[in-house]
């Protein structure tokens, strides 16, 4: 591709235990206290952004290194091996004495995803990970996850700081992905707000989920989507116009200039800065500005031939994005690729195997595979 990517940040090792294909619509239908339930075979993968977004970039046949740590524990013997079948391993950290992060998915059927997430050594993560030597050349950096890093987050978000000022003198265009922040963690203490004022201005595409950046940016207003939805899916009852736009000015505002926000089974919304905004990241990657400058709009998700899980599917769709970009795609067939990838992996239980190449995602939509068309009455 000519293009050198560096993916940092999180990984993990998933292990997502198969629940019977009944679909449900609340957890307690099928977890109670006491209860012995017949289980399918566990699935057991890398995850994280660096185990998603990282590899599925390496398959899709981006040039890109992977830059993580593990802990030199049995989890961490399974995720450097699982690495090792795609050549992905080499720039990983072992951390002696350390844990490896891992999180128990429970997929049931009907019911959005719960992670019970342990960060290792994930929360140990810093620029020191990232020598000037390793960034020669490149011109994407992509990190993901360092809303649970603690030693990115922590101190209003210094160390996030610090490795995208350190990663930006190169005169890279730097991409990031969030994750979800836990109520009960040391991230939820932090300030933020002031934390994307702070490092926003150092990146050029930002990425989050809606509800990721609601609960950064307006918790008020999460709460009440939260009241809304009943206890069901956010993203189900959001007008994109009236409740996604508002946090997109927001970000604007503070500096961004790509923002893709992922908004679960509805798609994802989209909006780029003006030209002058624009001008240098199109230079670095070598696309049109006049194309690429002052978009904004809403890509609907594809209906997916059947649905398992949506673990990775969110960090697959970052990597059809990421990678479509770097092969000059225009932004629409970027977004198509994205909501495209996304649809693909929710027909497996982790984010690598349901992936396809943009070839064959082209030629299914040129068939006219069909939208999931879930926008509101009013909406554009």
């Amino acid at each position: 591709m000519g293009k050198k990517v560096i993916s940092a940040g999180h990984i993990c090792l998933d292990i997502t235990p198969v629940f019977p294909e009944k679909q449900y619509t609340k957890v307690e239908e099928i977890l109670k206290p006491g209860k012995l339930i017949q289980m399918e075979k566990a699935d057991v993968h890398i995850g994280g952004s660096v185990g998603n977004t990282g590899i599925a970039m390496k398959i899709l046949g981006a040039d890109v290194s992977l830059v993580a740590r593990t802990g030199d524990d049995i989890f961490g013997e399974i995720v450097l091996s699982s690495m090792n079948k795609y050549g992905a391993d080499e720039a990983m950290r072992v951390v002696h004495g350390g844990t490896t992060a891992h999180s128990a998915i429970l997929a049931i059927p009907g019911i959005d995803r719960i992670f019970l997430h342990h960060p290792g050594v994930n929360d140990t993560f810093s620029e020191e990970d990232i020598s000037e030597e390793s960034l020669k050349e490149v011109t994407l950096f992509h990190l993901g996850y360092p809303s649970v890093m603690k030693k990115l987050y922590e101190n209003e978000g210094e160390g996030l700081l610090n490795l995208l000022k350190k990663v930006k003198k190169q005169g890279i265009v730097i991409s990031v992905d969030m994750a979800a922040v836990d109520e009960n963690s040391s991230a939820s203490k932090e300030n933020w707000k002031n934390i994307l004022q702070k490092t926003i201005p150092y990146i050029d595409i930002f990425m989050p989920s809606v509800e990721e950046l609601c609960y950064m940016l307006d918790k008020a207003r999460l709460e009440e989507w939260k009241e809304r939805a009943e206890g069901g899916d956010i993203t189900e009852i959001l007008d994109i116009y009236q409740d996604v736009c508002p946090l997109a000015e927001k970000c604007f505002q503070m500096g961004t200039k790509i923002l893709v926000i992922k908004c679960g089974v509805r798609g994802m919304y989209y909006c780029t800065t003006e030209a002058a905004g624009m001008s240098e990241i199109c230079n670095i990657l070598d696309l049109d500005v006049s194309e690429w400058s002052g978009q904004e709009g809403f890509e609907e998700s594809y209906q997916p031939e059947r649905f398992l899980s949506g673990t990775g599917a969110g960090d697959t769709s970052i990597t059809a994005f990421l990678t479509a970009l770097l092969k000059k795609y225009s932004l629409k067939e970027c977004m198509q690729l994205a909501t495209a990838t996304g649809a693909s992996c929710v027909a497996a239980y982790d984010a690598l195997s349901g992936l396809k190449s943009f070839d064959e995602l082209e030629r299914k939509i040129k068939a006219g595979w069909p939208k999931v068309n879930m926008q509101r009455k009013g909406e554009k």
